[in-house]
């Protein structure tokens, strides 16, 4: 099997007989307003980045000018800044959340999705938490910010940060040639979820095509779409909900409810984090200033621009064999 993910602009759905169709039936806007965090390393990734999205033409020598202009900030930042990140707090979720925590554990992406490390549901603190998206679409961020309240409860921020029901974002899916399937989607969160083992009971409304003994799933879906971050070293990494936190922090809330995932060790890391994370721990956990959520809100290390809009698209890929073994 072979599952690949990517994400491209104004790519047409593959129909049930191979052909594509003409049009994307998905909400696509005319563009979005991005910022993306500039001056850390890599200046490479960051023009790459410009180059494939923004919406309209940028000249590359400007962009070497702010992406130096911002490593410079960095760099005060390291000296004045120097452990900020250190020693994140956590704080107990008080009694009244009791029975918004009653309910959420009895959700099976709780009970099955956080089992891996010792985890916990506590308050953490914005101002010190260490992210390692680079962008965020503040489009969307806006649109998270219209649906809630102008004075929330802390129900309403708890529903918001640990949601247990969630609409899906719009996808489409449909067969390709050669045993391919095509997901696509506007939403990045769409991933493949892994492979599922049935019994021909786990599928009764199905009629069967022959008398089949097991089933191979193969799941392409969303995330559990909870606040996530994991402990490490003393530090916290926010790993999912970089929208939401960055909403929270701009309506100005410094504490809110997470799942927190505590790892002893760089092999129990391996387990639970990120691509980026998993990558360049050091960057993250050593670094005596590493790039904060409060940052995107720091104008010296901001590079707002409108992008083309994109969907996310995963293709999942199968074949079958038959052959003949010698018996035993």
């Amino acid at each position: 099997m072979v599952v690949t993910a990517e994400s491209n602009g104004g790519m047409g759905m593959v129909a049930s007989n191979g052909m594509p169709q003409e049009a994307v039936a998905l909400p696509m806007p005319l563009a979005n307003r991005a910022l993306y965090l500039i001056g850390r390393p890599t200046l490479k990734n960051f023009l790459r980045y410009v180059r494939h999205n923004a919406a309209e033409p940028q000249r590359e020598s400007d962009l070497i000018d702010q992406w130096n202009a911002a490593n410079d900030t960095v760099k005060r930042l390291q000296k004045s800044e120097a452990r900020a990140a250190d020693d994140a707090r956590i704080v107990p979720l008080g009694p009244e959340y009791k029975p918004l925590l009653s309910k959420l554990f009895r959700e099976p992406l709780i009970r099955h999705g956080f089992n891996t490390v010792p985890t916990e549901v506590a308050m953490v603190d914005l101002e010190r938490i260490v992210v390692y998206q680079k962008h965020i679409d503040i489009s969307h961020a806006e649109r998270l910010e219209r649906d809630l309240p102008s004075d929330p409860s802390y129900e309403q921020i708890f529903e918001l940060c640990l949601p247990r029901k969630r609409a899906n974002p719009p996808v489409r899916w449909s067969r390709a040639p050669r045993d391919k399937y095509v997901f696509v989607s506007p939403s990045n969160d769409l991933r493949f979820l892994g492979i599922m083992p049935l019994k021909p009971r786990d599928i009764p409304d199905y009629p069967p095509p022959g008398n089949f003994v097991g089933v191979v799933g193969i799941a392409v879906g969303f995330g559990s779409n909870f606040l996530n971050a994991i402990y490490a070293e003393g530090r916290l990494i926010l790993r999912n909900g970089s929208h939401r936190a960055y909403m929270l922090y701009k309506r100005g809330f410094r504490h809110v409810p997470c799942i927190i995932q505590h790892v002893k060790s760089r092999e129990e890391l391996d387990l639970v984090a990120s691509a980026e994370l998993e990558r360049y721990p050091d960057l993250f956990l050593k670094n005596p200033r590493p790039p904060m959520l409060r940052d995107y809100f720091n104008p010296e290390l901001c590079k707002f621009m409108d992008v083309q809009p994109r969907l996310h698209q995963v293709t999942v890929e199968f074949n079958a064999e038959e052959t003949e073994l010698p018996a035993l």
